[in-house]
């Protein structure tokens, strides 16, 4: 097995100056550099990346957090929180939590035990008493009582335009489906912008707001329409929901968008490429993970450095669902 000793003496040069090398230790020499990374090629050399992790209490592995790689919006992100560690030669671990604390609390002792580097989540669960505001913890939308980092969208903002959009192609009848976590988070907003909106403007609006988790949302679609039967546009919490309650919509004699306007919010590449391109609300999943991951490397050098908020622009995106 090649070892850092071969590498080494292929290359010229001391053990330690391998090591600094492979470690990406700051103000080595560019021709030493080149002729360590020629030697570490040549010879095929693999760092023991454990063994590296030992010595530098530092195993270049950020956790993912998700509720479940099933749902679209996740699987993105998790794709690109995926390329943007890979381009800071992090490593990501995936743990798919299924909402359970006890599960994400394993791998926010694996920070403190030094297995991993840091944490990034979207979660939904009771983690508080866990959260330690030294360990680097970056969130998606998540609001903690120990204040950590997390990136959003302009949720409420998005909110706002889902209900200008909808007003704007002659909709004065609305609604908001949607559905909300026992825990804080910004996505509580989007309903927000949006009732703000049509209040401001004295425009008709019903509301449907549920508490997690909801199996089905048919016998509730089911019962609006039945008692507001001339509601003519809808703003869904996201688009795998409104991508759920349109075959319902339709099933009950309605027309979308003739009928029934509709509205989501994520704008998710699945949404966009469907035959019947849903209106959504784009936030940048990209920008999100990318700025996910800019925090919390921020966090892994420095455990001490301020928390940050990084909030994101959203914008309407037309598709079928609307006029």
């Amino acid at each position: 097995m090649i070892t850092m000793k071969d590498v080494a003496q292929r290359a010229g040069v001391s053990l330690g100056t391998v090591s600094r090398v492979i470690n990406h230790a700051k103000g080595i020499k560019p021709t030493t550099l080149e002729k360590v990374n020629r030697a570490i090629e040549e010879l095929h050399y693999v760092p023991d990346e454990y063994a590296r992790g030992l010595k530098t209490q530092s195993s270049r592995t950020v956790a993912l957090i998700l509720p479940s790689i099933w749902y679209p919006f996740f699987s993105e992100f998790g794709y690109y929180v995926e390329k943007a560690l890979d381009e800071k030669d992090y490593k990501l671990l995936l743990c798919n939590s299924d909402g359970d604390p006890q599960e994400e609390n394993k791998y926010i002792k694996m920070v403190k035990q030094n297995k991993i580097d840091a944490i990034i989540a979207i979660t939904y669960s009771d983690i508080d008493q866990y959260i330690d505001s030294n360990i680097p913890f970056v969130s998606l939308d998540r609001y903690f009582k120990q204040k950590v980092s997390y990136v959003a969208s302009d949720n409420y903002q998005g909110g706002r335009i889902a209900a200008q959009e909808l007003v704007k192609r002659g909709a004065n009848n609305l609604a908001y489906i949607g559905s909300h976590s026992r825990y804080p988070n910004d996505t509580m907003r989007r309903r927000k912008g949006f009732l703000d909106y049509l209040k401001e403007n004295n425009i008709e609006v019903h509301d449907v707001f549920l508490q997690e988790p909801v199996k089905d949302f048919t016998p509730y679609v089911k019962k609006l329409l039945k008692k507001n039967s001339q509601i003519n546009g809808i703003f869904m919490h996201n688009d795998a929901l409104l991508l759920k309650i349109m075959p319902v919509i339709e099933k009950l004699g309605y027309r979308v968008p003739e009928d029934i306007q509709l509205i989501g919010f994520d704008g998710m590449d699945l949404a966009a490429d469907l035959p019947l391109g849903v209106s959504t609300i784009v936030q940048s999943i990209r920008d999100l993970a990318y700025g996910a991951v800019e925090l919390v490397v921020k966090k892994i050098k420095d455990p001490t450095r301020e928390n940050e908020v990084y909030t994101y622009p959203v914008k309407f995106r037309k598709g079928n669902t609307t006029k």
